[in-house]
């Protein structure tokens, strides 16, 4: 039982489904290897899913075909109930997942143009023919949590659970760390600003007397996300961009070029290709002004005087963080980074494996309650700056108890109490549910419980 219940995640299949469709479909002859309910599966189906599988380094295992073909199975089953009992996702969830997955791939391929040749066929096309089975997904992602969402955990469920643990079986934590951050990123003068404008004037120029903005996107645009796309950047609505690049992109009629504008990110040009009611489909080119010793210096002047006012007292780390830090994910959180990995709990112990290994090198030799000298980083959309790091406590590796480590273990309970309604949903669903799996596949082991309701049947 807790085989299915944890397959009923979906995240694994999720992760086979996300590349499925890479290659063209073999002309030969298909079959149906399951059916469940009014639904098929295909062998050629289950076959991309596996070739996936190969493709992202796997060993050849031709029993993971049985993992595989459960998974499937279980999108089914979840499916189905979504569609009975009206659980659906829109058309942003899709396109949003769709463009998610199109920067990966694309990632991967070495650019769009690679991707296009090995699917003999271009991204728009690929998009189109995954986005049934990105919506099936979704839908089925989101009926499960439909399933589980009033599940609760009590204090003495929490205990219950710990207790079950063998004393010599408790889980090994590693050392823990809560750290704040004040970012500092340097902010260019005007005359150092205006070269990037002009740049990517001339560049809009171009467009305008007809040079393609796709090519040119492409050549100069310094989005990562969509410069391989030609600048495209799908569909979005109002909530999606930053302010004044929605401003443009939703007072532009097709076709029309905006003006050079300034975000957060840097300078854009923006094309609208189409509106479709409250969203826009639109492309752009970016060009990021970069940092300058001159600007560095300014920067580092600035951070050495914040500096000096915490060590003097006359500004709270939080206070501090609030009034300068560039990141906006900690500064309304006292400057405190949050566990990436477990944003539900919003939890601020950060094991040590999972800090950032620069943060980790300052951190690691400071004492708690300590505020480091400003230290230059460089972040991942590639700014430069200064950071003040600051070690508001350390719990060192220990043995699991519910003291320190309560939270966790609440964490684990719940998932035992939500596996576990899953494990009687699908048990209900099964036996009310039609399924018939190919004869090459009834020795699985992971799909013998499918076949359980059908084999009561038959004898009956």
């Amino acid at each position: 039982m807790k085989k299915v219940l944890w397959l009923a995640s979906g995240l694994l299949f999720l992760f086979f489904n996300a590349q499925a469709q890479i290659k063209p479909q073999s002309k030969s002859v298909d079959k149906v290897v399951a059916v469940l309910g009014s639904d098929v599966i295909l062998l050629s189906e289950l076959n991309q899913q596996y070739v996936m599988y190969l493709n992202s380094g796997n060993p050849v295992d031709e029993k993971v075909k049985c993992y595989i073909l459960q998974q499937m199975l279980v999108q089914h089953l979840l499916k189905q109930q979504a569609d009975i009992d009206s659980v659906m996702v829109d058309d942003k969830q899709v396109d949003d997942e769709l463009d998610r997955r199109m920067r990966y791939q694309i990632q991967r391929a070495g650019g769009q143009d690679k991707l296009e040749e090995f699917l003999n066929r271009s991204v728009l096309q690929y998009k189109d023919e995954l986005r049934p089975d990105i919506r099936d997904q979704l839908q089925a992602n989101k009926m499960q949590g439909t399933i589980t969402e009033k599940v609760s955990i009590t204090p003495i469920e929490v205990k219950k659970y710990y207790d079950s643990y063998k004393k010599d079986s408790l889980p090994d934590i590693p050392a823990e760390y809560e750290v704040g951050e004040i970012v500092l990123h340097p902010e260019l003068t005007k005359i150092e600003k205006q070269r990037y404008f002009d740049k990517l004037d001339a560049i809009r120029l171009r467009v305008k007397s007809g040079e393609d903005f796709g090519f040119l996107a492409k050549t100069y645009s310094e989005d990562p996300g969509s410069a391989a796309e030609g600048g495209d950047l799908g569909f979005f609505d109002r909530t999606m961009m930053a302010k004044e690049f929605t401003a443009y992109a939703f007072k532009l009629k097709p076709g029309d070029l905006s003006p050079v504008f300034e975000t957060e990110f840097g300078y854009h040009v923006l094309q609208v290709i189409e509106r479709r009611g409250e969203q826009v489909h639109a492309r752009h080119i970016l060009i990021r002004p970069q940092t300058t010793p001159e600007s560095l210096n300014r920067v580092k002047l600035h951070a050495d005087s914040v500096y000096n006012n915490l060590i003097d007292k006359k500004l709270s780390f939080s206070a501090a963080a609030s009034l300068y830090s560039a990141d906006k994910e900690s500064k309304y959180n006292g400057g405190m980074i949050l566990f990436a990995d477990n944003v539900t709990a919003r939890t601020t112990f950060i094991p040590a494996d999972k800090l950032d290994p620069k943060t980790f090198l300052v951190v690691d030799t400071m004492k708690v309650g300590e505020i480091s000298r400003p230290v230059t980083f460089t972040g991942q959309d590639g700014k430069e700056g200064y950071k003040i790091v600051f070690l508001k406590s350390k719990i060192p590796p220990h043995k699991g108890n519910l003291e320190q480590d309560y939270t966790k273990f609440k964490e684990k309970a719940q998932q035992q109490k939500s596996d576990r309604v899953m494990s009687e949903w699908f048990e209900q669903r099964r036996k009310n549910t039609y399924i018939r799996i190919d004869e090459d596949y009834l020795g699985c082991d992971e799909l013998k419980i499918w076949t359980k309701p059908m084999e009561k049947k038959t004898a009956e």
